[in-house]
């Protein structure tokens, strides 16, 4: 089939001596560090799209920038419908300032639902604060006795 190249760079096999680089399924997890499951799960979700080879799944570069987009954007904590706009933009109009502006209204949208976390967990620490304070004033109350 070709010779294997160093993933430095995420680089798959050679198709000959000068085709386009691919990946196997195998490789593909490896390069990202996830499972094959994974891997099948985004294609059943739409998000990947191999190129079939008999019983064999061969992933082109887009594949495998996508990929790597699916997973920043899990990472960010955005839904797959989510990442799968923003990606899918990459392929129809309004082309990459769409996909930029969407982008940015997600990041803004994802930013306050942080905050909002953030306002609950601070709250939520100092209740616990103040049950264990008095949890700790009555160990000592009933050890006195």
């Amino acid at each position: 089939m070709g010779t294997s190249k160093g993933k430095d760079m995420g680089e798959g096999k050679d198709i000959g001596t000068a085709g386009p680089r691919i990946w196997t399924i195998t490789e593909l997890a490896a390069d990202y560090a996830v499972t094959l499951r994974t891997i099948r799960f985004y294609e059943d979700q739409g998000l990947l799209s191999p190129e079939r080879r008999g019983s064999q799944r061969v992933f082109h570069p887009r594949d495998h920038v996508r990929l790597g987009l699916i997973l920043r954007g899990k990472r960010l904590g955005f839904s797959l419908q989510e990442i799968a706009t923003i990606i899918d933009m990459y392929d129809a109009e309004p082309g990459e300032l769409g996909q930029l502006r969407y982008l940015l209204e997600q990041i803004g949208v994802r930013r306050k639902e942080l905050l909002q976390r953030r306002r609950d967990i601070d709250k939520t620490l100092r209740e616990l604060a103040g049950v264990e304070r008095r949890c700790r004033e009555e160990v000592e109350r009933l050890g006195a006795e």
